[in-house]
């Protein structure tokens, strides 16, 4: 039964955060610990299995043909050092004021969308050179140390930069989130986590599953369903991490 609501939750949870562009942690992190594992370990435990929904997201998308080669690495070579640095830092510093500041500012993330109509629905690229490209690059960064050190959202914050700063519509945006921070930056994380923590690796067959078929199926989703709709549950999904953050 232990086994059967690991993998249940990781499903459900990868699926939705694939379909949305993050949030994964929402339920999967609160399910570990509810089971009995200390935040630092259901971190770890959870980074590992959150790898599979950016290798099960990638098999979709590779399909597709949409990810631009230099824009992968530049988001790769500014977010990893923030995630390696974040992972770091996360297992000595008491989290909850952290957890709080960042539901407020992911409840914003999707009240910002959702007032937003048009935001994400073509695509515009800019800031793709020059001081906005660095600039970007910066704040990537800063998403990279919060994807390292708290779990729950920063997927969405990185779906929503890319949205606003570089002018990706949603669906693109979400498949360079799902790719790059699903299987690099969490990859990355749990590395970080593995060497410093401790992982429950008896759990993670199943949450590695569920992450798995959850990812390729949320990507799925959103390639049928087009901006409209991702941008929908983007708004959704940032309001439920944001409450869950912000309540405990």
């Amino acid at each position: 039964m232990e086994q059967l609501a690991l993998f249940a939750a990781s499903l459900v949870a990868n699926t939705f955060s694939a379909f949305a562009g993050g949030g994964a942690g929402l339920l999967q992190l609160p399910i570990l610990i509810f089971l009995g594992l200390p935040f630092g370990i259901a971190l770890a435990t959870h980074k590992v299995a959150s790898v599979a929904l950016g290798v099960g997201a990638t098999l979709r998308h590779m399909r597709e043909g949409t990810l631009e080669r230099r824009f992968v690495l530049f988001i790769l070579a500014t977010g990893l050092p923030g995630v390696v640095l974040g992972a770091s830092v996360i297992l000595q510093v008491p989290g909850r004021a952290a957890e709080v500041a960042l539901g407020v500012l992911t409840l914003g993330l999707g009240v910002y969308s959702y007032l937003n109509k048009g935001l994400g629905h073509s695509s515009e690229l800019r800031h793709l050179q020059g001081s906005g490209l660095w600039f970007g690059g910066a704040v990537l960064f800063v998403i990279g140390v919060l994807n390292g050190s708290l779990t729950s959202g920063t997927g969405l914050f990185v779906t929503l930069w890319l949205v606003r700063w570089f002018g990706a519509d949603y669906k693109t945006a979400v498949a360079y989130t799902l790719v790059l921070v699903g299987m690099f930056w969490n990859g990355t994380g749990a590395l970080t986590l593995g060497l410093l923590g401790e992982i429950r690796w008896p759990w993670i067959p199943a949450l590695l599953a569920g992450s798995l078929l959850g990812g390729y199926l949320g990507a799925h989703l959103a390639i049928r369903q087009g901006n409209r709709w991702i941008k929908r549950a983007f708004e959704l999904v940032t309001a439920l991490v944001g409450i869950k953050l912000i309540v405990g």
